[in-house]
Parts: C-alpha cells; structure tokens; sequence
C-alpha cells in the first residue's frame, strides 16, 4: 500500500510571510505565531505519512499523545478520543504506522504537531494486528489454558444458542437438533452477530443465560460465515471475557471450519461450524442411550441362559438322584448276596470289618451328592436373586412409577419440569395411566 501527497509552496506565501512587519512596526510573538499557523494549517490541511511511533501515552481523558519518527526527523502526533474509539489495534511503541491528519500550530508553545484522525498498521492490517495483539494478552493471562476448559455434559436437556435468529446458523442448528434428539428444550437468545454494538450484545446474552436460565446445561455462541469483518465481533474483548465468566459450558462456532476467532480460543469446545456443534452437543448422549440399550439386551441374554442352565441343572438333579437310587439298590442287593455268602462261611470278624466298611461306604454315598446337589442350588438362586436386583423392573414392581410429558416423551424429574395444562403419562409396573396437571 503507498501513499503520496504533494505540497507545493508559492512564491507569493512565502514573499508576503518574508514581509511581514518593519522595524518601524514589528510584529509581536502572538502575531508571527498566529501567522505561520495561518501558513501552515492551510497548507498542510490532509497530510498522509508513515513513521514509526515512539513516546506513546495514553493520557486518561482518552487522547493519545506520541511522536511520529524516522531515521532522520521527528513530529509531535495527537489522536483524540473520537478517533482512537476507531482503531482495532493497540498502539505500541515500535510500531511502523501509515498516518492520515493535519498539521496543527499551538501558541502557546510556539510548536506545531500533527493531529490525525486515522491509523493503519504498515504492512499487516489494522484487524489482524489487533487480533494478534488480543490473543497474545488473553493467553498470557491463562484464558486459553486447557486445565479451565470443562467438558460438555454427557446427558443435557437444555441447550442456549446465542445467534441472530434470522440466520441460516440457527436454522441449521435447530435441525440438526431436532433430527438427533426432538425432545431437548432448545432456548434461543437473538443477538446482532455482526456491526456496531453486536459484541456487547453477545457479551449480554452469554451473561443473562447465567444469570436467568439456571436450566441450561450448555451454549452455543456463533453465527455462519462471512469475511473477517463481519465475523469481528467475536474477536472482542468483551465476548472474550464474557465467555471465560461463564459457569456454563460454552462451544464456539463461528463461521467455516477455516475461520478462526478469539472467542474459539476461550470457549470450552470449538466446533468448525454451527451445525457441527449442534452434533457435538447431543454426540454424547445418543451413544450413551445406544450403550444402554445395549446393555439391556446382553442383560436379557444372559437372563435367558441363566433360565436355561437352571432348567439344566434341575434335569442334571433329576437324573442324578435316579442313579443314585439306582445304585443304592444294586448295593443294597449285592450286600445282601454278600451277607448271604458271610453267613454261609460264618467267620464272624470278617463279618464285622465288611460291614463297618460299608456302613462307611453308604454314608459317603448319601452325603457328596446331595451336599453338591444343595450347594449347586444354592448357587443358581443367588444368581437369580442378583439378576431380579439388576432388572430395572424390580423397581417398578415395589410400586415405583415413571412419569413422562405425554407431548414430548420426556422423563419429568422435579415440579418446574411440568405447567398446568399439561398431559402427563404414568408408566406402571403392569400398564400405563394418563394425567392432567
């Protein structure tokens, strides 16, 4: 970018000013003053330069005091407060700047300066040198650190969008939203995304949703996309602190996934764009409901084998007991032929010592299986008592209900989830009932 201005003297100015006065009738200080002021300010009416700025001061009434600077010269500047309201960066000593003013003479002092009424970087613009500026100052001061980030709530039933509301953004989001999961409380708070004013304003919407709606679980803030002015106010300051106020969880979505701004440096998640973070909000949720639903089924799985094995073992216990009757008998008999066979022999000892040793034999034979038998039952109703504890079911059974708003199917947890005139449905352990409020 270059910048010419010409100037060019007359011999007539230059002749008069040379005259100006006689030794017969000189002319006062005021009146030399007054005219090289006249000269020069109507001379130097616009003036634009580049320089470097030294000396800053930001004087507290708002003005800007500082000198313009080269390798060889140097000139007082001045930018009043009307004028800095305008600038997007901070001014810095070092700073190489293109100036646009007039050259203003002050009397009192007998010295002239430059009053200028606009900025601009040499080189990089106004808007990304002030970009740059305000990310380095908010990082130092740990607004970007990732240990304050908080993650996004896995189970949110409300969620804030601080947007314009005549956007394609909020109608992207709602939709995304309403086809993942219709039954979230979508609360919308319509802000100017872009122009005068609408940083305050975004700034104002992200603090009422915390101090009004204690209900929201997360917010999105952010609007489509569009150049690097129309996307400016959230590179504000003001959304910028807002949003590292925030007790609720905050996503940026700001633009195309090539858009990067101040406010996704801050937030707690920045999603590329604003449908994408409407996916990112209810991502968690949906999973989870498809793990339990999962889960449910396994459940049921292996309710059924556990039924199975059960009838197994009760089959097993059965035929055990048959073969062991079984047995006894054959023992039963074959003692006796061997009673028989003793007592033909009689040797009386013998007797004595085979019929301890079956005594024995018996014992053993009535206690193993039964004892296996028992704690093998005892086993399977243990199982069955853990399986009915886990059945969501049991619940219900002991008299519990669930209610639910019978428009949208959502689960009511406390009074301030349902208004008078709403239909409910009661869900019992046998059957559901219908309500009014």
């Amino acid at each position: 970018m270059s910048y010419e201005f010409e100037y060019e003297s007359t011999e007539q100015g230059l002749e008069g000013a040379s005259k100006l006065g006689t030794r017969e009738k000189p002319l006062s200080v005021s009146e030399l003053t007054h005219a090289i002021k006249s000269q020069l300010e109507s001379q130097f009416a616009q003036v634009v330069m580049v320089g470097e700025v030294s000396n800053f001061k930001a004087h507290p009434s708002g003005h800007h005091y500082f000198s313009l600077k080269d390798e060889a010269a140097s000139i007082s500047a001045v930018m009043f407060r009307g004028a800095n309201s305008r600038l997007k960066f901070q001014l810095e000593n070092g700073q190489r700047v293109v100036a646009i003013g007039k050259i203003s003479v002050y009397p009192p002092r007998g010295s002239y300066q430059i009053v200028l009424s606009q900025l601009e970087p040499e080189g990089l613009g106004a808007l990304q040198l002030a970009f740059e500026q305000l990310k380095k100052k908010l990082e130092s001061e740990g607004l970007f650190a990732a240990e304050r980030k908080r993650g996004i709530p896995k189970f949110p039933t409300c969620v804030a969008l601080i947007t314009s509301s005549s956007g394609a953004a909020v109608r992207d989001m709602l939709n995304v939203l309403d086809r993942r999961f219709s039954g979230l409380h979508v609360l919308i708070y319509p802000v100017k995304v872009q122009g005068d004013g609408s940083a305050q304003e975004i700034a104002r919407g992200i603090a009422d949703i915390n101090n009004f709606f204690p209900e929201v679980d997360v917010m999105i803030v952010g609007r489509g996309g569009g150049s690097i002015e129309d996307l400016w106010a959230f590179n504000e300051e003001v959304v910028a602190r807002a949003l590292a106020a925030s007790r609720i969880p905050t996503i940026s979505a700001v633009g195309h996934e090539v858009d990067f701004t101040i406010a996704d440096f801050v937030a707690d998640l920045r999603a590329p764009t604003p449908s994408a973070a409407a996916e990112l909000v209810i991502a968690n949720k949906i999973e989870t409901i498809r793990h339990v639903d999962h889960l449910v089924q396994r459940l049921a799985r292996i309710e059924g084998r556990l039924e199975y094995f059960r009838m197994k073992l009760d089959d097993l216990s059965q035929r055990l007991s048959g073969t062991l009757m079984d047995t006894l008998s054959d023992r039963r008999l074959n003692f006796e032929k061997l009673k028989m066979r003793l007592f033909e022999r009689s040797p009386f000892m013998l007797l004595k010592e085979t019929r301890y040793r079956f005594d024995l034999a018996i014992r053993d034979l009535n206690r193993l299986p039964i004892e296996r038998i028992r704690n093998l039952k005892q086993q399977v109703e243990h199982y069955i008592i853990q399986l009915k504890l886990l059945n969501p079911r049991g619940i219900m059974e002991r008299g519990y209900s669930i209610v639910r708003l019978a428009k949208s199917g959502r689960i009511v947890t406390k009074v301030s989830d349902v208004k008078m005139g709403d239909q409910l449905l009661i869900e019992l352990n046998k059957g559901k009932i219908t309500a009014k409020v």
